[in-house]
């Protein structure tokens, strides 16, 4: 099994970002891809845009595929 490259992310896939929401979740599903990534919180399904860059540095790491 390959280990998970960071730039080979898909709709629907589950992540953990390296800080915790404020409502207390730590998984993220995609849901855009484009020069921003489109994140919904798991626990609380708040709506965030994060520019790519932004979004690498943060990704802790992958859960599960979409």
């Amino acid at each position: 099994m390959t280990p998970f490259d960071p730039t080979d992310i898909r709709l629907n896939d589950v992540v953990q970002l390296r800080k915790n929401h404020p409502c207390g979740g730590n998984r993220w599903q995609v849901t855009r891809l484009g020069a921003d990534i489109g994140l919904i919180c798991l626990t609380c399904e708040h709506k965030v845009l994060l520019p790519r860059g932004q979004f690498l540095k943060q990704l802790k790491t992958f859960l599960t595929r979409g």
